[in-house]
């Protein structure tokens, strides 16, 4: 059984950030927060697009490697 549950945890966490860094500095945190993940998002998606156009030509070279 846990002590504590994920809502507890996450304001708790919430509380500690306040503490931390202050009421004021939240906001220009909260946007750092959000181009980051953007910026990750952006990247995996990228990196997704590059494998997804790679497969087919591993996929093609194979099937050559297995006829000759």
């Amino acid at each position: 059984m846990s002590l504590v549950g994920l809502n507890e945890a996450l304001l708790i966490g919430a509380g500690l950030v306040v503490l931390f860094w202050g009421p004021k500095k939240l906001p220009k945190l909260a946007r750092s927060l959000g181009r980051s993940k953007h910026e990750y998002k952006e990247a995996v998606s990228e990196a997704k697009k590059e494998y997804e156009d790679a497969v087919p030509d591993a996929d093609s070279e194979v099937e050559d490697a297995k006829a000759g």
